[in-house]
């Protein structure tokens, strides 16, 4: 009788767990994520809402007659165009993008865009998704592959490029599938920048917008000095560990997903997650646009938070009706340029003098560094696979550079100096060869 009696209470027991766990799962918001992260400045932000306008160029057939009529100040000048390549040039080995030169800014930039759903060739670049040893740490095949090929195709004009102004910037950004690219074709210059001139590491940077999980922890840290990605709200892709081909294939369906997605990581411990060295994740510093807040009807003002988390990095899915709209490039680029113009009026009324914000130019510079640096420890101390401490886990690994060996040749199996290279197919050659690594398809399942 009392085994009769005690299975109501266990019954009761388990309906309580799960209405609790439902609870906190309902109430949870996007703005918890980065609740305790520094607000962003004006200067570090600045470029993201031109940057989303040259990704959407990549989408006009006529950029003298644009579709979308860009904002005042967010124009691309056509003059300035250096090239432009849709899916018959890259041979659908990559999705388009374009080069373009940023004299206003004094950057040249390389945007790619995002998926195109009736294109066989994107879907075919999600479907590689075997995982790639890269630097220590593991990527995204299908995405290594594609930013092999663009770097393959524009690494000499890229070149000339920055011998001919010493003083700009090489930027690369993406949307979506393109800011995976972007986020890996950001490494790969960083890894082997004596084919760009030895490049100063300073000029290089990537801005990945809506960014794919596409990158091991270990690097979406190690690589947070150069590569920034930029979230909008609750934007799904981000936070969910499921195959890219999964959400893609499944996205009329995505919020069952989504929820089912959710109920599976509740059971996986936060420990096994961090120590999995094959668990993908959003590259870089993150940049997280929060506009609405919970019980609260319609968009607030827009506030940036940034920071280089490593435990909590967008783990959580948010159960949300904007889940896939606040992936929209559209809805971003308008969002981003709000909460810039937002931060300019702030420093108006501030009436900061121009002294004043150089010397708060060169504070940001110091305390990105500091946060890197202690990211890179929190790494350490987590016990993150393949993690170092800052002197030797920095993107610019002296003994590396000093040895004339790139991580790319290490990839080839080749050892190939610096000095007789002169062609990118040998070194990059092993990326587009069949995988031999002998792991099963189970273990080579890409989660992103």
């Amino acid at each position: 009788m009392s085994i009769l009696c005690g299975i109501p209470l266990l019954e009761c027991v388990y309906c309580l767990a799960c209405a609790r766990w439902a609870w906190k799962r309902c109430l949870y918001t996007a703005g918890h994520d980065s609740e305790t992260w520094d607000l962003a400045t004006a200067e570090e932000f600045e470029p993201v809402p031109r940057l989303c306008r040259y990704i959407l160029a990549v989408y006009e057939d006529d950029l003298r007659h644009p579709l979308w009529e860009p904002p005042q100040g967010y124009g691309i000048n056509p003059d300035w165009l250096i090239m432009k390549k849709n899916y018959e040039d890259t041979h659908g080995q990559a999705p388009p993008y374009l080069l373009y030169l940023d004299h206003d800014h004094a950057d040249i930039v390389l945007a790619i865009r995002g998926l195109n759903m009736a294109k066989e060739s994107d879907y075919a670049l999600l479907l590689d998704n075997k995982k790639r040893k890269f630097d220590e740490g593991y990527v995204h095949n299908g995405l290594l592959k594609a930013a092999a090929c663009v770097f393959n195709a524009e690494y000499d004009i890229l070149k000339e490029l920055l011998e001919k102004y010493p003083n700009y910037t090489l930027t690369f950004t993406g949307h979506s599938l393109g800011s995976g690219v972007a986020a890996i074709l950001t490494m790969l210059v960083v890894q082997n920048r004596h084919m760009l001139g030895n490049i100063d590491q300073k000029r290089i940077r990537c801005f990945a917008i809506a960014p794919a999980r596409c990158m091991s922890l270990n690097l979406a840290v190690k690589y947070a000095d150069v590569i920034n990605s930029v979230v909008l709200q609750d934007d799904f892709l981000p936070r969910t560990a499921t195959p890219l081909e999964d959400i893609f294939k499944s996205l009329f369906c995505l919020p069952c997903l989504l929820c089912l997605r959710c109920m599976m990581d509740t059971c996986i411990p936060e420990t096994k997650k961090l120590n999995d060295p094959r668990r993908l994740y959003s590259p870089g510093r993150l940049y997280h646009i929060v506009e609405r807040k919970p019980f609260r009807c319609g968009r607030f003002p827009p506030v940036v938070r940034t920071a280089v988390p490593v435990d909590g990095r967008f783990e959580h899915i948010v159960l949300s009706c904007n889940a896939t709209s606040d992936h929209a490039i559209i809805w971003i680029e308008r969002e981003a340029e709000r909460a810039l113009e937002l931060m300019r009026e702030k420093d108006d009324s501030l009436q900061v003098p121009p002294e004043q914000r150089m010397e708060r130019l060169e504070s940001l510079a110091r305390d990105h560094g500091e946060q890197h640096n202690a990211a890179l420890r929190r790494a350490v101390s987590l016990a993150i696979p393949h993690a170092f401490s800052p002197t030797q886990y920095g993107t610019f690994d002296q003994d590396a550079e000093n040895s004339g060996i790139s991580s790319c040749d290490s990839l080839a199996g080749s050892s190939i100096k610096h000095k007789n290279k002169e062609s990118w197919d040998e070194p990059f050659q092993i990326f587009f060869e069949k995988d031999e690594s002998g792991l099963s398809s189970s273990e080579d399942t890409t989660y992103c």
